[in-house]
């Protein structure tokens, strides 16, 4: 009896153990959004392929495109669309330029704060600029580094109006996927697979 009575203190001891050390490790291993953006700071530049499908509410099938993305710390983003036609849009700073058709135009983020929000969005992310995005919008990270997911929930009432969420996906330092997901019901998800990086 004696004996039977001490292998069940045993096993509740160790089931203690074993539900304390869970509950400790499992948070500590969690993904924190300082964390996330010190690690994506880690790559100053880089190059990937994407695929993006958008569906569309009044479309009866989904919009693909696809060709390159490039970044380059502190600011600057290129999205080279290469299928269906040639399109690349080019951010530095607050300066946007559209080129398209063999015609160049350049336009101010500031003159909309909808674009602004999308484009710091994807730029902050891939340059891990907290700041960035916490202007325009709530970061809630989950995962941990080695599969994490930033959802972002828009501030402005004006861009809230449009824009259900974003999220994006990744691998480390390495951006894998962004879901955009608007007030309408379209939506567009796009693959991203990495080229090539730099690191400082």
């Amino acid at each position: 009896m004696r004996a039977e009575s001490t292998g069940r203190r045993l096993a509740l001891m160790l089931t203690v153990w074993l539900a304390l050390w869970l509950g400790f490790a499992g948070p500590a291993l969690a993904l924190s959004l300082p964390e996330l953006m010190g690690l994506l700071a880690e790559r100053r530049s880089g190059e990937a392929r994407f695929t993006e499908q958008r569906e569309v509410a009044t479309l009866s099938a989904p919009l693909v495109s696809s060709g390159t993305l490039s970044f380059e710390a502190p600011d600057r983003f290129v999205r080279r669309t290469l299928q269906p036609r040639a399109e690349t849009m080019a951010v530095q700073g607050n300066t946007l330029t559209l080129t398209r058709g063999g015609k160049t135009r350049q336009f101010t983020l500031d003159a909309a704060p909808e674009m602004v929000a999308i484009v710091e969005a994807v730029r902050g992310t891939l340059t891990g600029n907290a700041e960035a995005l916490q202007k325009h919008f709530r970061a809630q990270v989950s995962g941990r580094p080695e599969q994490w997911s930033l959802l972002l929930l828009p501030l402005e009432a004006r861009l809230a109006h449009q824009v259900r969420e974003i999220r994006l996906d990744g691998q480390r330092a390495d951006l894998r996927g962004v879901t955009i997901e608007m007030h309408d019901g379209d939506r567009s998800v796009m693959q991203i697979e990495p080229l090539s990086a730099a690191k400082p």
